[in-house]
């Protein structure tokens, strides 16, 4: 039992170390390498290792998704608000799921971590996030996608876990501009680690 106890407490730093080396970047700060060609091109920019996010004048929508597919993942990265209202988030494998970043358009109010599913709206809410969110600075935002279940965290913070019944079991992952709306977000330093 002393055995397995200290090969176990060897191994847990290990195990760890192997799970951080698996986050790899998505987003080089530099261009779009490696996510799809948006529709709309002169809404999605890349400056100084920032990618800038915002509406057209007709204040049309579109969704930025990678080129690869995941199946069990964890993204992470940071996001700061712009201007306008600021309705964004990461689509989980197809245009269904999404865990929200920012104001819902349904019910006028932040509902930033919480997950949005068509037909449903927020059938969970995140907890703590007007606590933690800053308006004015860098936020950091960590979703966990294994199943069909969702965990996100915001700014080192669990807030939600959620089971959704409509999951899509491989796909990219999107970036939301919501349509109807002037409104703009940067987000950096995104990235992925495979389950």
């Amino acid at each position: 039992m002393k055995v397995y106890s200290f090969f176990a407490l060897f191994m847990l730093p290990i195990c760890l170390l192997a799970q951080e080396a698996e986050m790899h970047s998505i987003f080089n700060g530099k261009d779009l390498t490696g996510w799809q060609t948006p529709n709309l091109k002169e809404s999605w920019k890349v400056e100084d290792g920032v990618l800038m996010v915002m509406n057209d004048e007709e204040k049309t929508g579109d969704i930025l998704w990678t080129e690869k597919s995941y199946k069990d993942f964890i993204i992470k990265g940071e996001f700061k608000f712009g201007k306008g209202t600021v309705d964004s988030g990461f689509f989980m494998r197809s245009d269904h799921d999404q865990i929200q970043i920012g104001i819902s358009g349904s019910l006028k109010r932040d509902m930033t971590c919480s997950p949005y599913i068509p037909g449903k709206g927020y059938p969970v809410e995140a907890t703590g996030v007007a606590d933690l969110l800053k308006l004015d600075d860098w936020n950091t935002i960590q979703v966990k996608a294994e199943g069909n279940h969702y965990t996100s965290w915001l700014n080192g913070e669990k807030v939600m876990e959620y089971t959704s019944d409509t999951a899509t079991e491989m796909g990219p992952i999107g970036i939301q501009l919501h349509p109807g709306r002037e409104m703009s977000i940067e987000y950096r330093n995104l990235m992925v680690a495979e389950l």
